[in-house]
């Protein structure tokens, strides 16, 4: 079988297959790249960001037609697609309109005669590695900030989005990208090591599992390669306690349930207190009974659609299987269909031991697992007790209360009354086995930028 193929998660037909870059096709793409970046800076950062507004405007024109493929790539309903796509247009829309005032120069105070000035400049070629579950947000996150700044794009989307891919590219192009700007490559994990060791590119950026991210980050170390991380999350959601119990329990549902629980930042650890946990469970019950499998180009009420794979879906099984046998209770769903589709029904899993294997790991799927706790040192001992460190919440009437705890949350990004705030503007990323580095907000401007001093004696 081909590496890129579209594979339909519903069904496990494989529609289309792209076959690999050749060698000589990467060295292409990085000569392209390299020669673009040198015309690429020399245009103004308005100009830059003019291009990077009609892309925005695009993405936005097209969304119906972008939320179909990723639909058949990998699984996502149409909805879910269209607020993909939606929420990928106003990231670049924002790095359009604010990025040439994040990147002004600063001029600091000096004690040595003259003018001392911080200059954000580009750095030259990047590489993207990025993941199949979000196909358009995370590529607009990395893409727009560079984009802005000057720098130019290899993108090395996963094996099973080669069509949103490559509608990524188009879109590039048309919007006034220069040949070589942005340039998708279906490269090899051996050709995605030589491009980071090639002294034409000056960083990478990988959002994906903390397995890959250990690879990328000791071949960018080895070749002093900037690199920026968002890798896996194990996040908790803290329900201290509540007015409208079931409202929150609704939201912690919809959460983590969201693109089939393949979401980085997902409320995966639900840590609720005892004299709300039993009414908690029941609620996250009644919402998992009775769903049934459906058609994510045209997914019903009450049904829920494919994970990205068959091999992810049975991953998630594994996962769930392994955590009843040593001693879970599977509550409800958790059933993984029969054939070659990726369904896997929402599942409740209480009563995981801290002292199992299970307690460790980031299940990426529509489980929700939730514990028990008897205080607010109890949970948020609990809730930092992982090697993860991505996104963390505490819910609480009492909003003091609340912060309190989140204030001690050891993640990237802690919330109060809220799963998880998401927007353009809103740095996103972790700390611990999560990974490193910031994107989208003005965090998001200065990952890939020389901070040159430009000094100017008098």
């Amino acid at each position: 079988m081909s590496r890129y193929r579209v594979q339909n998660p519903a069904t496990g037909e494989v529609v289309e297959t792209f076959e690999a870059a050749s060698d000589e096709q990467i060295q292409q793409a990085l000569a392209s790249a390299d020669a673009a970046y040198g015309l690429w800076r020399e245009k103004s950062i308005q100009e830059r960001a003019a291009v990077v507004r009609r892309i925005a405007e695009l993405f936005e024109e097209r969304k119906e037609e972008l939320s179909r493929i990723i639909a058949l790539e990998m699984g996502k309903p149409l909805a879910e697609g269209i607020e993909e796509v939606e929420f990928a247009a106003s990231i670049l829309d924002y790095y359009g309109v604010h990025g040439p005032s994040l990147a002004v120069d600063q001029e600091i105070p000096s004690t040595v005669p003259g003018k001392a000035i911080i200059e954000n400049c580009p750095v030259g070629v990047l590489l993207g590695v990025m993941p199949w579950n979000f196909p358009y947000y995370q590529v607009a996150r990395f893409a727009a900030p560079n984009l802005v700044l000057g720098n130019t794009i290899l993108l090395k989307h996963a094996d099973i989005c080669p069509r949103s891919a490559l509608a990524i590219q188009q879109i590039m192009e048309e919007a006034g990208v220069p040949d070589g700007g942005y340039a998708n490559i279906f490269a090899t994990h051996e050709q995605i090591a030589a491009i980071i060791a090639d002294p034409r590119v000056q960083g990478v950026s990988l959002t994906g599992s903390e397995q890959a991210g250990s690879i990328i980050g000791e071949q960018a170390g080895r070749h002093l390669k900037k690199a920026v991380l968002e890798l896996g999350g194990t996040d908790p959601m803290i329900v201290l306690d509540s007015h409208d119990l079931a409202s929150v329990a609704a939201d912690a549902w919809n959460f983590r349930v969201y693109n089939g629980g393949q979401v980085c930042n997902g409320n995966k650890r639900m840590i609720v207190m005892e004299d709300i946990y039993d009414e908690f469970v029941a609620q996250l019950k009644k919402l998992a009974d009775g769903l049934v499998p459906g058609n994510p180009l045209n997914l019903p009420e009450g049904a829920y659609g494919p994970l990205s794979s068959r091999a992810a879906a049975e991953q998630v099984n594994a996962q769930v299987q392994r955590a009843v046998a040593e001693g879970a209770t599977l509550q409800v769903g958790g059933v993984l269909s029969e054939g070659e589709g990726a369904y896997f029904s929402p599942a409740v899993l209480t009563g995981i031991s801290r002292d199992s294997a299970s307690f460790r790991e980031e299940i990426f799927g529509p489980v929700a697992i939730v514990y028990k706790v008897s205080s607010d040192e109890e949970a948020l001992e609990l809730a930092n007790d992982s090697d993860f460190g991505l996104g963390g919440s505490v819910f609480s009437t009492d909003k003091a209360r609340a912060a309190k705890i989140a204030s001690r949350l050891n993640v990237g990004m802690a919330h109060v009354n809220i799963i998880a705030a998401e927007a353009a503007e809103l740095p996103f990323g972790g700390v611990k086995r999560s990974g490193f580095g910031r994107e989208m907000g003005p965090l998001g401007m200065g990952e890939f930028v020389n901070k040159r001093l430009y000094f100017v004696a008098g």
